[in-house]
């Protein structure tokens, strides 16, 4: 096989001069078996660098690195997340549109595989007017409306709902599974427990996507 140790050895042999040494050589075979080896290692460790270098490639920890470029604490593998995973959401934070409402509700449906609520106290097509058909959202009409606000110009309310609850990891239900005080998967938690960080991930993808000029009052519940 290309690469491997019998073809290092291989091709150092094909370079000495034949009359040099005798038909048996055993103190040559293991010297360049031994080169052999080491060139076989840095032959296989230039092939797994050339596939670090591109994002479709990329494995382990170097796809994190990548992550890590393009997002910072914005983007990071989930437990137990698998680089194919992973690298999708990589391609599609990467080609992701911004600073649209579109955009931003698209960004939080992503994230917590729920629909938020947004209200722009500017936008007439969210606050409803008196006597029109877009009245629909407004005061005293059936929606989600609101009043509307001419003094909150590139602002939206927003309302985030958090993804569905897994649980603790590694811990079991209530009435379920082997554990003791102290000891086994058993433990007491409130289910905040599991909100914390996606809270701060959640807020962190909106300011991701949101225009720098605009502001999102952000409310985030289950």
């Amino acid at each position: 096989m290309i690469g491997d140790q019998d073809d290092m050895v291989a091709r150092l042999t094909a370079v000495l001069p034949s009359r040099w040494f005798p038909d048996v050589t055993p103190i040559l075979s293991g010297l360049l078996a031994g080169l052999g080896q080491a060139a076989a290692w840095v032959y296989d460790l230039i092939g797994y660098t050339q596939l670090q270098t591109r994002i479709a490639t990329a494995t382990g920890g170097w796809l994190d690195f990548v992550a890590q470029d393009f997002f910072g604490p914005l983007l990071v593998r989930q437990l137990g997340e698998s680089d194919d995973s992973l690298r999708a959401r990589i391609d599609q934070a990467l080609l992701r549109p911004r600073a649209t409402r579109s955009a931003l509700a698209g960004q939080i449906e992503d994230l917590t595989g729920r629909t938020p609520w947004l209200f722009e106290p500017m936008r007439p097509a969210d606050t409803g007017c008196w006597n029109s058909m877009l009245s629909y959202g407004g005061t005293g009409a059936a929606g989600f409306g609101g009043w509307g606000n001419l003094h909150m110009p590139f602002q939206m309310l927003a309302v985030v709902y958090r993804a569905a609850a897994g649980g603790v990891p590694n811990a079991s239900g209530y009435g379920d599974g082997a554990g003791g005080y102290g000891h086994g998967a058993l433990e007491y938690a409130p289910a905040s427990v599991t909100g914390t960080d996606a809270d701060v991930q959640t807020l962190s993808a909106i300011a991701a996507v949101m225009p720098t000029c605009g502001i999102a009052w952000t409310r985030i519940t289950s």
